[in-house]
């Protein structure tokens, strides 16, 4: 439930790129041992960007899929309610071909989950996809000039293979993030708070950090649980009204490189930048449910990694992950200073 890998059992994770920073979260350890070369490959759940930070944080790639193309049967907590939409069983790796082979191996239906959908595998030509509209844009609030360098960089590296990218964004996301922060922030501390009362002493402090967040806003009413239920399928028939002229998206992961551990708030562009705000890019496509891939592309003044995000429409993860191929064809994985060898 946080943007940061620390708790109580194992401490804290560092990343390879520099130890003083985090790797991101939920599934930062992950990231760092598939970025430092103890791992080939590995998998994440992302109800708000929790493969998809730490892939940005580690300079590795990732994809959240459209919820049940990878079958979530197993996992712990289940994905139900809201959270059979926010949430997706992530694949995460070097490369983009490695993320993909991930993807193809664990896809399909499973008849026991709900939202597992029939639909098999698709493939797309790359001259087919060089048919598919794509949008980029560098920010929604503040970003650092790196981020917004690095958004560019991959619409040129696109453009200079023949895609056709053009600029836009989306009028709905803030209604998205809104409505995410609903059910992941306010919805989460409901199910969570019955789990762990009196028994906050035990608790890590990112999951304390968690629930002081939600606590600023009073539990969902019953009123206002029908009512973000409702506009959930609202706000998502708005987005994908509007991504009918550009199927993908290109912009930010994050606003910001790593951090430090235990940073919450930041200044950027001049203007104050608090923890939730700075990863509103990867919440709106859980709102969304549809698929968001990272690649690496640039690199912070410390030398940190900064990755893109390729979004696309429900369903459509094969588009997704062939785009992601061709902006990682400008880029791409480079070894960590801590690289095993």
């Amino acid at each position: 439930m946080a943007y940061e890998t620390d708790n109580r059992l194992y401490g804290r994770t560092a990343n390879p790129w520099n130890t003083e920073r985090t790797a991101g979260g939920s599934s930062g350890g992950e990231a760092a041992a598939i970025a430092a070369g103890l791992s080939a490959a590995g998998l994440g759940s992302d109800s708000g960007g929790s493969v998809r930070e730490p892939a940005h944080f580690t300079g590795i790639c990732s994809l959240k899929p459209t919820p049940g193309r990878i079958p979530s049967r197993g996992h712990l907590a289940a994905g139900d309610g809201p959270f059979s939409i926010l949430g997706a069983i992530g694949p995460m790796a070097r490369t983009v071909r490695d993320v993909t082979l991930l993807f193809i191996t664990l896809s399909g239906q499973d008849a026991r989950d709900p939202v597992s959908p029939p639909i098999g595998l698709r493939n797309e030509s790359l001259e087919d996809l060089k048919r598919v509209p794509i949008a980029f844009f560098e920010e929604d609030g503040p970003v650092t000039v790196e981020t917004r360098q690095a958004v560019r960089d991959a619409a040129r590296v696109l453009e200079s293979q023949g895609f056709n990218v053009r600029p836009f964004k989306p009028q709905a996301l803030e209604e998205a993030r809104l409505l995410w922060w609903k059910f992941f922030v306010r919805g989460g501390a409901m199910l969570l708070d019955p789990l762990v009362r009196g028994r906050h002493a035990e608790l890590s402090p990112t999951f304390l950090d968690f629930l002081s967040i939600a606590h600023r806003e009073p539990p969902l009413s019953a009123e206002e649980l029908l009512s973000a239920w409702m506009d959930l399928d609202h706000v998502r028939r708005k987005l994908m009204a509007e991504m009918e002229s550009f199927p993908i998206l290109l912009c930010p992961v994050c606003a910001i490189p790593a951090f430090r551990h235990g940073e919450r708030s930041w200044d950027v562009d001049g203007r104050r930048l608090e923890y939730l705000d700075a990863m509103r890019y990867t919440q709106w496509f859980n709102l969304l449910g549809g698929p968001a891939a990272v690649v690496p592309v640039g690199r912070s003044p410390e030398g940190l990694p900064i990755g893109v995000q390729i979004a696309g429409r429900p369903f459509e993860d094969e588009r997704v992950l062939g785009i992601a191929a061709a902006v990682e064809a400008g880029f791409g994985y480079q070894p960590p200073p801590l690289t095993v060898t």
